[in-house]
């Protein structure tokens, strides 16, 4: 006998501004716990020390968060001057201090910025990044003390402006491709200067097209929790109050052309059987049901103007 699922069948996103000192596992819990969700996952972890923009997809949403992992992502970000750390932010040990040169100005760090980390660039990503090496994430082995040679790899920085520059810190905007790593970009900027740095904050702006003024924290959330309990305490109530702050789950892949199917194309695809479209190129498209609107999925066509389901969410009226 199949297992009874854990939880409600809700499909959405919620895009949380995550507070510091929570882990993104730890938030992601959170938020589905909040919406009962059968089903969860984030797209792109935040470190504790980081704030900011972290998507969580819910249900069927979730078919589609390699598209979340895989955009473009926007950061601000404070860089202490003067001292090296561990892990290249402030949670690491101090491991190195050097003064901060007193003929520092704007225009030393944005020449660096130019000639050093706009278009693509290699790039060494930290020991304390989650990135994998055998199945295992890279900061397990440091805090095991285990040293591994880490490779370098190419990214994209679309932008980065300096902020502000004071004394011993600075503030830089960036915008930049997947696997960025900005501590990274901190501590390879202070070697430059002579004096070292380490990320003192960081908060994620964007994440594809998903912009900052469309977060809520939890703070935001759990007061928004109470106002509607204040008008009807019914857990039903409170769950369709939270149901309309998700994003539709074809959010994820807005930026992918849609088309809408007729009542027979969408059974066609949905049983798994291909349509013939009036197309003669390979694409995605994001397909809905033109009698009812109802989202579909992912499909995709070939170079003969066949269309197949790439990747379609589940179906009761099949």
């Amino acid at each position: 006998m199949a297992r009874k699922p854990k939880g409600r069948r809700i499909d959405g996103i919620f895009l949380l501004n995550k507070s510091a000192g929570m882990s993104s596992n730890k938030a992601l819990q959170q938020i589905k716990h909040l919406y009962g969700a059968e089903k969860a996952g984030h797209t792109g972890a935040l470190d504790p020390l980081a704030t900011g923009m972290l998507p969580i997809c819910l249900g069927e949403a979730t078919k589609f968060s390699q598209y979340l992992l895989d955009s473009d992502k926007s950061y601000v970000t404070t860089a202490k001057l003067g001292a090296r750390t561990t892990t290249s932010d402030a949670e690491g040990e101090v491991i190195e201090t050097r003064p901060v040169p007193d003929n520092l100005t704007a225009g030393i760090v944005e020449a660096l910025l130019v000639e050093h980390f706009t278009g693509e660039i290699e790039q060494v990503p930290s020991m304390y990044s989650a990135l994998k090496l055998n199945g295992q994430p890279l900061y397990k082995l440091a805090r095991q003390g285990i040293e591994v040679e880490v490779k370098s790899r190419r990214v994209t920085i679309h932008s980065i402006r300096l902020l502000d520059l004071r004394e011993d810190e600075l503030d830089l905007e960036v915008s930049c491709s997947k696997g960025t790593y900005i501590r990274s970009i901190v501590e390879d900027l202070g070697q430059l200067l002579g004096c070292g740095a380490h990320v003192k904050a960081l908060h994620r702006l964007s994440t594809g097209h998903f912009t900052v003024d469309m977060m809520r924290t939890q703070a935001e959330l759990q007061a928004y929790i109470d106002e509607q309990m204040s008008e009807n305490p019914e857990q039903s109530y409170i769950q369709n109050a939270l149901d309309t702050l998700l994003l539709p789950a074809w959010s994820a892949i807005a930026d992918i052309p849609e088309l809408t199917l007729s009542a027979d194309q969408t059974e066609e695809i949905l049983y798994g059987r291909r349509v013939r479209l009036d197309v003669a190129v390979s694409s995605e498209f994001r397909l809905f049901d033109r009698p009812t609107g109802r989202f579909l999925g992912l499909g995709e066509t070939d170079e003969t103007g066949l269309l197949k389901g790439k990747r379609l969410i589940r179906s009761d009226d099949l």
